[in-house]
Parts: C-alpha cells; structure tokens; sequence
C-alpha cells in the first residue's frame, strides 16, 4: 500500500489525482476516480457557462455521493469571469487548483470556504508566487504533459520545485505507468497529477473517434503549440502553449501564428473539423505518455493498474540499497 501526504492527509487511497482537463473531466470521469481511490477534477474552460459546472457537479454528487472531489480553474480567465469561482466555491469541492497565473488576490475566499487550493505551476518563479500565496498543494508540471504547459521537462521541473518549497509536492506530465509513478514518489513526491491516461477512460468526456487517436499516436506524435488558441481566439498567454497530437492543421501553421490569426478561411476550416470530429484539423489535446496509451477501459482499471506496478516498482527497488547487515561487524 502506497502512503504519502495525499493518502495520510487528504483521506485517498492512492496517491493519484486526475487532471481537470476540459471537456473531458466532467462529472462521469471525476466519479469513477473519486470512487476507486484516486481524487476526480472536474475541468473548467474559460468561455464555458457557470451552467455547465453546475450539471458536472451535480452528475459527480449523483455518481460518486459524498466522495470529495477537486475543480480546475485558470487564473488568468478568474478576471474577466469571476463568476465561474463564484460557481466553483458554492459547489463545495475538497480543493480547487488556481493555475496559470499568481492566485494570491483569491486565497482569502478560498480560505473563508475552508476549500483546499493546489497550483500548477511550471517553473521557479511560479513555485515561489504559488507558496507564497498560502496554497497547499504544489503541482509541478512538466512539458511532457497534454494541454497547455511550459517548457521545462517534468524530472527537472520536479527536483527544482522539491528543493525550491516546503510544500508538499505532485508530479504532472509524462506519468503513464506504474514505473512513472514509482520515479515520481522515489523523488519526493506526494503523487502524481494525470490527465492523457485518462483520455482513453470509458468515463471521459471525448468520443471512440478521439479515443482510438490517441490509442494509435506515438509517443513522438505531439506538438508544443499555439496554433489552437489562436485559430479558436483565446486569449492563452504564449508562455503555456498546449501539447497537441500533431495534424495537417499543426504541420500548416505552426510558426505561422500571426497569419493564422488574420485568416478567416482557416478559422472556418478548423471549426469545421472541429464539429465533423475531422482530427486530421480538428484539436486532441494529448501528452507525449500516449506512447504508453494502448487501449479503453474504466478509469477505476486505469488508476488501479498504476497504483499496483508503482508499489512493485518500489518493492523491487529497494533491491538498490541493500538493507545494512545486522550485528556485529567481523
């Protein structure tokens, strides 16, 4: 059995905590992690309705009871829509991750709600804002991760961030297996922050199209890119370009991103992959673990397959430091 600060502290059985990736992570994925151990996310987009976060919590009370769950938000998207923390904090999560940004000015809510706060962060500076802010998780996020990320890679990252805060610490990025896990908890973490595993969950928000993707892509078949934000015209800052499968869409604009955002004709040609479910233009947000992504099943198959290699892992690697003999020395 697998103990850290996330299993001693946060009451979870494994020391898993599932990515708030949007639109997947809805209500039916957090509860199938929720309910097997693990912690479920439910994500949250910067142009989504408060409605929508209402219905995703109340499928995960529906699924998983009183289970605790978490809510990811983008900090830089808080100020012009203040409303989705205000939705967030009436659902009464376990924690909520302020990422992308310094969450400082909203602690004293998340305080006064007695809601837990987690930061991804992805560089020095970050972990530094982040533990100054009064968070209690620190997420180091490495580029290896699906979506939108920095540039620093996850075993780097995670070393600089354990030596940096006093906080307890989860890796995110590039951690597929049990082996992933294992390197991750040897280092220090408390845990590990999942999201392109979960892609492949019967439980996610995404279609068998996008799934079978994802199963078929390599572990050299992404790219680090701002061609989605721009062609769909949202405002991500250029430090946190998001990690794609890449595409004919991506093999086009990728360097291009100051024409892309004058064409309309390629605005429309994305939003129609986009609805024709056209993945050849169309965005799957993945990880460079998809080379570790072989077929569907339940995230509760998922979680438990990593938690059980990580513990074999660790098991076997004690074999690394041999016990000191006992009594006394000839």
């Amino acid at each position: 059995m697998l103990s850290t600060y996330l299993t001693r502290d946060w009451g979870l059985k494994v020391p898993i905590i599932g990515a708030p990736m949007t639109p997947m992570s809805g209500g039916s994925l957090a509860a199938a992690l929720s309910n097997c151990g693990a912690l479920g996310m439910l994500g949250v987009s910067s142009t989504q309705p408060v409605e929508q976060l209402e219905r995703d919590v109340d499928d995960y009370r529906r699924l998983a009871g009183a289970h605790p769950f978490g809510i990811g938000l983008m900090v830089w998207a808080l100020d012009a829509r203040p409303e989705l923390l205000d939705a967030a904090i009436r659902a009464k999560p376990f924690v909520i991750a302020m990422s992308f940004g310094d969450p400082a000015k909203y602690m004293p809510r998340m305080r006064d709600a007695g809601i837990r706060v987690a930061s991804q962060v992805q560089d020095r500076q970050s972990a530094r804002a982040a533990e100054a802010a009064g968070v209690d998780l620190i997420v180091a996020q490495g580029t290896e991760a699906g979506g939108h990320t920095g540039g620093v890679g996850t075993l780097p990252l995670l070393q600089i961030v354990l030596e940096t805060v006093r906080l307890p610490v989860v890796a995110a990025g590039g951690i597929a297996s049990g082996r992933g896990l294992a390197a991750v908890l040897a280092a220090g973490a408390a845990g590990a922050w999942i999201g392109t595993p979960l892609l492949v969950a019967e439980e996610a928000r995404n279609s068998p199209v996008a799934r079978r993707k994802v199963i078929e892509a390599l572990e050299t078949d992404t790219v680090h890119t701002r061609v989605f934000d721009v062609v769909q015209r949202i405002p991500w800052s250029p430090r946190f370009p998001g990690r794609a499968l890449v595409n004919a869409f991506t093999q086009r604009w990728a360097g291009h991103e100051d024409e892309l955002a004058r064409d309309d004709e390629a605005r429309r040609v994305f939003q129609h992959a986009k609805q024709a479910e056209d993945y050849s233009n169309a965005l799957i947000y993945a990880g460079q673990s998809v080379g570790l992504i072989h077929r569907i099943e339940p995230a509760a198959s998922i979680v438990d397959r990593i938690a059980a290699d990580a513990e074999s892992a660790l098991r076997a690697a004690t074999a690394v430091v041999p016990l000191a003999p006992s009594g006394p020395l000839s």
